[in-house]
């Protein structure tokens, strides 16, 4: 056997021990938890604290409804007093009447109810039920937007994943080649720069496994924090078959659909319902409030000139006559608040219209991106095995398949990202269609 026939049975053993010999990557030691979408999402709705002050602040909104509403039932309340006094005397100051004051105690009922104000309660109840509702919307579009950013990070992760498998795929293979060259140059089958190129391009896929891992873990934190955990999860993403879809032809539908859907745009109609309402209400300051009274009690002690009961009942008009401009400063404060409501609404439709137009052109680039970065892999593969075979066969140098290296992997981390930017991309326009709920 001859020398070279050695060298090249050296190799082929070293090549075998070390692909026997390769390792798993390290694990944290911390036991993952498996973790679906649907998983995900279930758990930021339970635990994520922005989705209950959402809710809080609708079932308060809730609460002022009922307070607005109870102007329009009895107003009954139970009065004891007692008095001693100089036989009698009177009140000689602090009014313009002087009545006389009696030893006694008693006890009775009080009750009022308003018949109408000519329609201000009834507005203001109107105005504290639209503001309920629009903060039932709120709350939606809360649950939505944490929703999306559940989405977003779990695909993240499960991006940052993907290329963790890369690079280490990556390390692995330029482990290989860079031993196979070192064995080479050793038996002086190959030059010593081959070799240098070879430990360039394994430092260069040690660098890019370094850089995703760290990237991997960082995404896990976001996505333990988003789920309202306070530490680090190890979780152990699953991902659910899904179909690849076109985006829709045309934008206007969906525009239209997004109007009729988002939350917020639904809020924000509401709140210039409830504004409206409240101007009406407040120009209705200046029309009087009728109410009826009614009193009635019981006096065990007393002077005798204080009969046993008493009780009475009448109805009372008030008329608004002059209080200062008080009435005329609300009235002008809720017109410019409801057309400031209103211009807030068209402002947030246009903002919306645009969203939807932008989301919608992301998710039609990263569709066509799909089958370009495919292509380009397969490409890149294509071109790394044939510089694989002319470097083998002498053809070309260490140069030329170098370069095909960085472009597979480059072609590699390309459609990878392709992928999952098309699965945020879609959870996007989810999003500002108001369907992500």
């Amino acid at each position: 056997m001859n020398r070279k026939s050695s060298c090249w049975l050296f190799c082929l053993f070293f090549l075998f021990c070390a692909s026997v010999t390769a390792q798993e990557p390290n694990s944290t030691g911390q036991e993952s938890i498996s973790l679906t979408l649907e998983q995900a999402e279930a758990t930021a709705i339970k635990n994520n604290p922005q989705i209950t002050i959402g809710k809080l602040r609708a079932l308060v909104a809730q609460e002022q409804v009922r307070e607005s509403r109870s102007a329009l039932l009895p107003d009954v309340s139970i009065n004891l007093t007692a008095v001693e006094s100089q036989p009698g005397g009177r009140i000689a100051a602090g009014g313009l009447n002087n009545p006389l004051v009696y030893p006694r105690a008693a006890g009775g009922v009080v009750f009022s109810q308003l018949i109408t104000d000519f329609g201000r309660t009834t507005n203001l109840v109107s105005s504290s039920r639209y503001h309920a509702q629009a903060e039932e919307e709120n709350s939606a579009a809360t649950r939505a937007q944490i929703l999306l950013a559940v989405d977003r990070s779990f695909y993240g992760t499960l991006e940052t994943q993907a290329l963790v498998h890369v690079a280490e795929e990556t390390v692995k293979d330029r482990q290989l080649f860079s031993d196979k060259i070192s064995a080479l140059a050793k038996a002086k089958l190959k030059s010593d720069l081959d070799a240098s190129f070879a430990d360039v391009d394994l430092s260069r896929a040690k660098l890019l496994l370094l850089e995703a891992k760290n990237n991997y873990e960082s995404s896990l934190a976001q996505l333990s924090a988003i789920l309202g955990y306070a530490d680090l999860q190890n979780f152990a993403l699953t991902e659910a078959p899904s179909e690849t879809s076109a985006p829709p032809l045309d934008v206007h539908p969906l525009i239209q659909q997004a109007m009729q859907q988002r939350p917020e745009v639904l809020s924000l109609e509401l709140e210039q319902q409830s504004a409206e309402k409240m101007r009406h209400a407040e120009h209705d300051l200046w029309r009087p409030a009728i109410s009826a009274l009614g009193v009635v009690g019981e006096a065990p002690v007393r002077d005798d000139h204080i009969p046993n009961w008493y009780g009475a009942a009448g109805v009372n008009v008030n008329i608004p006559v002059f209080n200062g401009f008080s009435n005329n400063a609300r009235a002008k404060s809720s017109d410019l608040e409801a057309e400031a409501t209103r211009q807030k609404l068209v402002d947030l439709r246009n903002n919306v219209a645009r969203d939807v137009r932008i989301a919608w052109e992301d998710s039609n680039r990263d569709y066509a991106r799909l089958t370009v970065t495919s292509q380009l892999r397969k490409q890149a593969s294509l071109a790394l095995d044939l510089a694989q075979s002319r470097y083998n066969l002498g053809l070309s140098s260490i140069v030329e398949y170098s370069q095909a290296e960085l472009q597979k992997t480059e072609a590699d981390i390309t459609d990878t990202d392709a992928v999952y930017q098309f699965h945020q991309s879609q959870r996007v326009l989810a999003y500002v269609l108001g369907s992500l709920k």
